[in-house]
């Protein structure tokens, strides 16, 4: 299984030296995947959570590709109605032959009415829009001609709620819930399952993003989310989901606080932490 790491890429303290330090950090700890999120616009629903500066994700993780290794690099995830499908089969398409196949392309279908109205997007067709994109990725990655050869880049669909998890089974390679609990993503999965049935189609890989807070006691296993409490916990909720079928985990350390993007060394140490007691391999 393969650990990954949920990069910040905005807020006050982030710059070109602080996504580099975060790279070259996430990639010598021995992580093997390394994401940025998307917003494009910055309306007051977003910068309540996610201020600016913002460094958009394909621009970000094309420069990243550049000063990296071997480390996977994706989106946590894009949002579908922002851009044209065929600008954003195209971005991907050249990110994965620049990376050496290295990309993820991690897509949902947004929340920030705000930035939707701002875009001229329509909130109201956003899974509609999200389920033509990603029909029309794959139309056009087909054409190898145009858009380059080689092996497409995973498609992780995000969305808690039945009609994403649909859209999982229907259009992605993996499923890509964010920051639940272990309890909830256990039903889930069975949910996941079903819904492929009903399909009549595979049941898509798991691949959860979860929140990573260490702390020094453990927490009440009610009170909690995945990847919040003792390094103990943590490593067993990790464990748990590999049991869970899931290939891919990704960390996320932004605990909420826009100035923890200017002190990048606490989750630093605790990916360090993780790091250190890391009883999976990438198989």
């Amino acid at each position: 299984m393969e650990l990954g790491v949920n990069v910040p890429n905005f807020g006050p303290g982030t710059n070109p030296d602080r996504l580099r330090g975060w790279a070259r950090t996430v990639e010598g700890l021995g992580y093997d995947l390394l994401m940025v999120s998307d917003h494009v616009v910055i309306t007051p629903d977003v910068a309540e959570q996610y201020p600016a500066p913002f460094y958009e994700p394909f621009t970000t993780l094309s420069w990243l590709a550049g000063i990296t290794d071997g480390i996977r690099l994706g989106t946590t995830v894009l949002i579908a109605p922002y851009r044209h499908p065929l600008l954003v089969a195209r971005m991907a398409a050249n990110l994965q032959q620049l990376s050496g196949g290295r990309l993820v392309l991690g897509v949902g279908v947004g929340w920030a009415r705000q930035e939707f109205e701002a875009l001229g997007a329509d909130f109201a067709r956003r899974g509609k829009d999200t389920d033509e994109l990603l029909v029309e990725l794959r139309r056009a990655w087909a054409d190898q001609k145009d858009y380059g050869g080689g092996e497409q880049p995973p498609l992780w669909i995000g969305g808690r709620s039945t009609a994403g998890m649909r859209r999982a089974v229907r259009y992605g390679d993996a499923w890509h819930p964010l920051r639940e609990r272990v309890d909830w993503m256990r039903d889930a999965v069975d949910r996941l399952r079903a819904i492929a049935a009903e399909e009549d189609r595979p049941v898509p890989g798991f691949a959860p993003r979860i929140l990573l807070r260490l702390t020094d006691d453990p927490l009440p296993d009610d009170e909690r989310a995945a990847g919040e409490g003792s390094l103990e916990q943590i490593l067993t909720d990790i464990d748990v989901l590999r049991d869970l079928g899931a290939r891919s985990v990704v960390l996320d350390p932004f605990l909420g606080d826009p100035a923890e993007t200017e002190r990048p060394e606490v989750a630093w140490q605790a990916l360090a932490t993780i790091a250190a007691h890391r009883r999976w391999e990438n198989t």
